[in-house]
């Protein structure tokens, strides 16, 4: 179909399609690609800011591992899982600002995963901001924390600087 589409992986593509649907933009191949563009850039920058802050990436992470993490869903959305705290986390959820489906942010602070955290599968909270994520396309962990302030510190800022400079990608796009 087009340029950018074709280098995301196909499970990822199906999620394109289907923002697009809701987007307000015209469903068209021209609008897909659009979006497609508009991820890939997401992706890049989600890579080099988890770089940039000492972080790196996991495929997976137990439930109760205490270490929070910062994620990247199939769909762009960003969520920022803190460490947890007594048996709960501070969870904030972005969207990608374009979907029409789904609150432009939510945060909980007395979070509980009801599942795993793992590259291609959905997260699920028994409480959270949200029920349930689309299918996680990346995970990054925080290595290098002294405390769990500090841990909480990188993520926030990690989370804050992604999340502007996703908007400023979601501008590139023009929504009717």
């Amino acid at each position: 179909m087009g340029t950018f589409l074709d280098t995301i992986p196909a499970e990822v593509q199906v999620q394109i399609k289907d923002i697009t649907k809701t987007s307000g933009l015209e469903y068209n191949d021209e609008s897909i690609e659009m979006m497609a563009q508009a991820w890939v850039e997401k992706k890049n920058i989600f890579e080099e800011k988890i770089s940039e802050f000492g972080m790196s990436e996991t495929d997976f992470l137990d439930k109760d591992d205490e270490r929070g993490a910062l994620l990247m869903t199939n769909s762009g959305s960003l969520l920022n899982i803190g460490p947890m705290i007594d048996g709960k986390r501070e969870v904030e959820y972005t969207s990608i600002g374009i979907r029409k489906d789904v609150p432009a942010s939510a945060s909980n602070v007395n979070s509980v995963l009801a599942s795993d955290i793992e590259v291609n599968q959905a997260l699920d909270f028994e409480v959270g901001p949200v029920s349930s994520t689309s299918n996680i396309f990346k995970i990054a962990v925080v290595d290098d924390a002294e405390s769990i302030e500090d841990e909480q510190e990188t993520l926030k800022s990690a989370t804050m600087i992604i999340t502007d400079e996703f908007m400023d990608v979601n501008k590139t796009i023009i929504v009717k």
